[in-house]
């Protein structure tokens, strides 16, 4: 018992000292990609990167970012965006991007080159509209929500079982207006 409240009080400070280590060392997803010195995000055919990194401006631009699909070798071929933002964040944005898998490369307006990094964007499903078969006779409403029609019979019969309590209803108020008689 007195082994397992050691390792249960010491099971923090493991912990605690093992994190620096797995982020350096590159186990943690977004360590990696802080590491490259930008962050790129897809969201349906929208490819997005931000970084810190470029953060002196030259002739009013913070540098500019450049999509490469996978036949284009070098910053020039690919899409290229200019940074906008301010001196702790900045970003760039491509629209109508097609699925593939492409590189961006951000370079800053000093020439240094705030990262690289891939990015798969993938096919935007787009919803299908199918028609539906719909009922044959439509609704079938009819008198007290019924579905069959019991024809003239019925609706006699019924008429006559009404005009049969209208009767008595009359016969018995009348009889109560005049106590005597029967």
């Amino acid at each position: 018992m007195r082994i397992a409240q050691t390792l249960v009080r010491s099971g923090p400070a493991v912990a605690a000292a093992a994190l620096p280590l797995a982020l350096t060392t590159g186990l943690s997803g977004t360590a990696a990609a802080a590491a490259t010195g930008i962050n790129v995000t897809t969201s349906g055919a929208t490819v997005q990167v931000t970084t810190t990194a470029c953060v002196t401006r030259s002739a009013g631009s913070m540098g500019n970012a450049s999509l490469l699909s996978s036949g284009q070798a070098n910053f020039a071929q690919g899409r290229q965006v200019t940074l906008s933002g301010t001196s702790s964040s900045q970003s760039a944005a491509w629209s109508s991007v097609t699925a593939g898998t492409y590189t961006v490369i951000v370079v800053c307006a000093d020439g240094s080159t705030a990262g690289t990094q891939s990015v798969t964007v993938s096919p935007v499903s787009t919803p299908t509209i199918s028609a539906t078969a719909s009922p044959s006779r439509g609704v079938m409403g009819g008198m007290g929500s019924t579905t069959k029609d019991y024809g003239g019979v019925t609706y006699a019969a019924g008429g006559v079982l009404v005009a049969a309590g209208v009767g008595a209803t009359v016969w018995v108020l009348r009889r109560r207006s005049k106590p005597n008689r029967l």
